[in-house]
């Protein structure tokens, strides 16, 4: 059977999300469908578009996951909680997500595309070896940094204490150094131990 009438049958010829029941096609759950009915699930052309599309998501029409996330199909439990993660700064989202259980091999598979990590985790800070830098932290200069406007040169070896990140660069931290508080590049900086 192929996969299309096998999730005909497995959905009732619904959208396993919404339940709607025109222009439905398969979606491939990613990152590695394999093709199989298993790995992927029944959609609406709307719940399709506004999956890949998110800056085209209406809010409002995710509700049909109130009923859709208890479904006891792995891949529909995967898009339903990739959706109210993104969903989560709505109240009814947030309160859906708390109640949703998936098992480890589940879950592992929902937050496999980045879905359920935040910004700051997706753009982490790290330092000349890789270490991951977080506010407060006290860093090592490994080369002399002439300061632009402050007319001094920040020297390697300079131990530098209570490090910022900065939120929408994650190659660049703030610091005070000879009392002017400057930008620094990572790439620059060792974490000290």
């Amino acid at each position: 059977m192929s996969t299309e009438k096998a999730l005909h049958a497995r959905s009732e010829s619904k959208c396993e999300l919404c339940g709607a029941t025109e222009n439905l096609g398969v979606y491939e759950v990613p990152p590695d469908s394999n093709g199989s009915a298993d790995a992927c699930v029944f959609l609406c052309a709307t719940c399709c578009s506004q999956i890949e599309n998110p800056e085209k998501v209406d809010v409002h029409h995710w509700r049909c996951l109130n009923e859709s996330m208890w479904s006891q199909v792995p891949a529909v439990q995967v898009m339903a909680w990739r959706m109210l993660k993104r969903l989560s700064a709505e109240g009814w989202a947030q309160g859906l997500l708390d109640t949703l259980y998936l098992d480890d091999e589940t879950l592992a598979w929902a937050q496999a595309t980045g879905e359920g990590e935040s910004r700051e985790a997706a753009a982490r800070h790290l330092d000349s070896n890789g270490a991951v830098l977080a506010t407060g932290d006290t860093v090592t200069l490994i080369k002399d940094l002439d300061v632009k406007g402050a007319n001094f040169t920040a020297k390697r070896g300079t131990v530098v204490r209570g490090i910022s990140l900065v939120a929408d660069n994650p190659e660049q931290i703030e610091a005070r150094v000879n009392g002017q508080r400057i930008v620094i590049l990572t790439q620059f900086v060792k974490k000290a131990n």
